[in-house]
C-alpha cells in the first residue's frame, strides 16, 4: 500500500477511535454585573426595551434564574463562572481580601494567583484558542489570556491608569488607545460612560486580534442599583444602554466570527436596602475587637468580614474552644433581637456544605432590606440608615432576589430553550464544552443548550 494512502487511513481510524466533539466554536462571554433574570424575561411587562438580550430567549437557550454562590457577591461569583467551582474550591471567599486590622485600603482579590481552580482561559488555552479579556474580575496576572485588560483600582487617582497600563499585556492598552484615538476606562469608574468605553475596546481588541474566547465585564447597572436601587427609573436606563453595547460588541463579533457562540451572564441579583448592620459595634462591646485612642482597630480575638447582605465572622483561633462559646453567644443573642435584622446563622458544617469561605467559623445572614456595613469607625451605633446604598446583593443564595442570569445563543445551540433554574456552577463547563475544551474540576456538568 503506498504509504500516502496509509496515512490517509490511519488518520480516518484516529477520527473513528476519538470522537470529535459536537461543538468547537469561539466563544464571547459577556458578563452585566446585577442584571436580574427577570430584567429580560419580562421586560416587556416591566417596560424595558432591551431588543439584544431578548433576542435570546428566541434565538438560543435560557435560564429561568441561576443559584448562585455563597456570598452573593461580585467577585466570588465571577470567579466560580470562569470556574466552575464554588468560592471553597477557588478560594475567591469575598470581595475585598481578609484584612482584620484594616490595613490593606480596601484592596480586593484582583490577582488570579488567589484563584486555585482552572478558568476558562485556562481550558482555552490547552485547546489551542487565543484568549481576551477586558475588566474581568481576578484576572491581573491571568497565565492564560492572551490580549489581557484586567480590573484593578486603588485610588481613583490618574495613577491607576498607569497600574492598568503596567498590568496588561505589554502594549496593548497604547495599541487600542492608538487605534481608537482615546484613552482606556479608569479601573475604579463603574459609570455607564466606563462602560461604553470597556465596550469600545472589546470591539477593537476583536477587531483588531480576533480571541478565540473572549471576556467582557460590563458594572454600570451594579452600580446604578446600589445608587437607586434594583428596577430604578435610572437603573432600567442603564440596563437599556447596556444592552445596545451588547448588540454592538456581538455584531462585531459576529463579523470576524461568524460561528461564534455568545454567552451572557450574571453575578447575582439585587434587593432595596434601607439599613446597615454595624456587627463592629457589638464585637467592640464584647472586647472581640480592640481599638487604639485613634479609634482604629489594634487587635482582634474574632472579627466581621462584611460581604453584601451577611458577614462571614473568622476566629484569631479557632481552636480556643472558649472564644467559639462566647462568640456563638453573642450572635445568638442578636440574633433574637428583631432590630439586628439577622435571618440565619450557620456554623462550619453548613459553611462547607454551601461551599462557602473556609476561615468563616460562623456566616451570618441579614434579612432581605439590610446590608452588612464594613468597619466605619469605633463610634457608631449597631443599627444604620443604608446611606447612599439603596440596593444590595450578598445574601446567602437560596434568596430569590439573589437569582443570577444565563443567555447564551449560537450555532449548534437550541433555539427557545428554557433551561429552568440552574446552578452557578454549570455555566463553565457548558461554555467548555461548547469550545471544545474542558473543565475536569468542574463540581457540575455542562447544561443541555444542544439541539
Amino acid at each position: 500500500m503506498p504509504l500516502a494512502r496509509w496515512i490517509v487511513r490511519a488518520m480516518l481510524a484516529l477520527l473513528v477511535l476519538v470522537p470529535l466533539p459536537a461543538l468547537a466554536r469561539p466563544v464571547l462571554l459577556i458578563s452585566i454585573d446585577g442584571l436580574r433574570p427577570a430584567d429580560v424575561i419580562d421586560a416587556q411587562r416591566r417596560g424595558l426595551t432591551l431588543p439584544n438580550l431578548t433576542a435570546f430567549l428566541t434565538n438560543g437557550s435560557y435560564a429561568r434564574g441561576v443559584v448562585g454562590v455563597l456570598p452573593t457577591l461580585t467577585y466570588p461569583s465571577h470567579t466560580t463562572l470562569i470556574t466552575g467551582v464554588s468560592p471553597a474550591r477557588h478560594g475567591i471567599v469575598a470581595n475585598e481580601t481578609f484584612d482584620p486590622l484594616h490595613i490593606n485600603d480596601g484592596g480586593w482579590y484582583w490577582y488570579a494567583e488567589d484563584d486555585k481552580a482552572q478558568t476558562l482561559w485556562d481550558a482555552a488555552f490547552l485547546a489551542r484558542l487565543t484568549t481576551g479579556n477586558v475588566h474581568w474580575p481576578v484576572s491581573v496576572g491571568a497565565r492564560h489570556i492572551t490580549w489581557n485588560l484586567p480590573q484593578i483600582w486603588r485610588t481613583g487617582h490618574p495613577d491607576d491608569r498607569k497600574l492598568v497600563r503596567a498590568l496588561a499585556t505589554p502594549g496593548l492598552v497604547a495599541e487600542l488607545e492608538a487605534a481608537r484615538r482615546e484613552g482606556y476606562a479608569d479601573g475604579k469608574d463603574e459609570t455607564l460612560a466606563g462602560d461604553t468605553l470597556r465596550a469600545g475596546f472589546a470591539q477593537s481588541l476583536i477587531r483588531h486580534h480576533q480571541p478565540g474566547f473572549l471576556t467582557v465585564y460590563l458594572a454600570a447597572l451594579d452600580h446604578q442599583e446600589h445608587m437607586t436601587g434594583p428596577g430604578s427609573a435610572e437603573a432600567n436606563k442603564t440596563l437599556e444602554a447596556i444592552d445596545k453595547l451588547v448588540g454592538d460588541i456581538m455584531a462585531l463579533e459576529h463579523q470576524f466570527h461568524p460561528d461564534a457562540v455568545v454567552a451572557v451572564v450574571s453575578d447575582h441579583g439585587f434587593a432595596p436596602v434601607d439599613t446597615a448592620i454595624n456587627l463592629y459595634r457589638a464585637f467592640i462591646d464584647a472586647g472581640l475587637v480592640t481599638i487604639d485612642p485613634a479609634g482604629k482597630i489594634n487587635g482582634w480575638q474574632a472579627t466581621p468580614w462584611a460581604t453584601g447582605g451577611s458577614f462571614a465572622i473568622v476566629l484569631a483561633h479557632p481552636e480556643d474552644a472558649a472564644l467559639r462559646a462566647k462568640v456563638a453567644a453573642l450572635l445568638n443573642r442578636l440574633a433574637a433581637d428583631p432590630a439586628t435584622r439577622i435571618a440565619q446563622v450557620i456554623t462550619e458544617p453548613a459553611i462547607a456544605t454551601a461551599g462557602g469561605n473556609p476561615r468563616a467559623a460562623f456566616y451570618v445572614n441579614l434579612k432581605i432590606g439590610a446590608a452588612a456595613a464594613p468597619f466605619l469607625g469605633s463610634s457608631l451605633p449597631l443599627v444604620l440608615p443604608s446611606g447612599t446604598y439603596k440596593g444590595m446583593h450578598g445574601y446567602f443564595p437560596a434568596a430569590p432576589e439573589m437569582r443570577s442570569t444565563f443567555l447564551i445563543a449560537g450555532p449548534g445551540i437550541a433555539k427557545g430553550r428554557d433551561l429552568g433554574e440552574i446552578d452557578m456552577r454549570a455555566i463553565a463547563p457548558t461554555l467548555a464544552k461548547v469550545m471544545g475544551a474542558t473543565l475536569p474540576e468542574a463540581e457540575k456538568p455542562p447544561l443541555p443548550v444542544q439541539p
